[in-house]
């Protein structure tokens, strides 16, 4: 266990903890919700970067990573989806939920083929995620600051990540295309 590894596993514990927070019944639960998301999202910032630069790079870690993201993000969506019932939030919510299955199953199908590298972590995904992150963050928190419309203004950076996400995955897509698209038998 590495320190990498050991702030990815933070962000998976931190989830239960999370959801409990999101509901307590108090007026500043959605102040701690959200702090307990920004904790979450800073690990992410973090343990990528803290690998490279120990050299701290695992198998594990490669795998724990992205498993941690998706399960966050989609249960923080979740939540709100189900705090907030609409198709304004249900749509967005729905196309970055949708857009991470497919991307994974991507992957795991291109890494099956030899060609993971085709689609890797792009630019455009890393700005999705942290984009991503902050209208999350925002919708979380949900309360007027300073006079800002905190909510509305996550709504809207949602929008921007999920059309970045739809954007980042058909990259993806257009990048494993030869290999989607060939006609060579695969092996049961």
């Amino acid at each position: 266990m590495n320190i990498p590894n050991s702030l990815t596993l933070i962000r998976i514990l931190l989830i239960p903890v999370f959801i409990v927070v999101f509901y307590l019944p108090y007026k500043w639960s959605h102040l701690l919700a959200a702090a307990v998301f920004t904790l979450a999202a800073v690990t992410d910032l973090l343990d990528g970067y803290l690998a490279r630069k120990l050299g701290q790079i695992s198998k594990l870690g490669a795998f724990l990573d992205p498993v941690a993201d998706k399960l966050m993000v989609a249960v923080v969506l979740v939540l709100l989806v189900q705090q907030h019932p609409s198709i304004w939030l249900a749509l967005p919510a729905a196309v970055i939920i949708g857009r991470e299955i497919t991307v994974s199953a991507l992957r795991e199908w291109m890494a099956e083929l030899g060609a993971r590298r085709k689609v890797a972590v792009s630019f455009w995904g890393k700005f999705k995620t942290v984009l991503q992150m902050i209208a999350l963050i925002l919708l979380i928190y949900r309360e007027p600051l300073f006079g800002l419309p905190i909510y509305e203004t996550g709504m809207v950076a949602l929008y921007i990540a999920a059309i970045l996400t739809l954007w980042s995955m058909l990259q993806y897509l257009y990048l494993a295309w030869p290999e989607l698209s060939s006609k060579k038998n695969i092996n049961p």
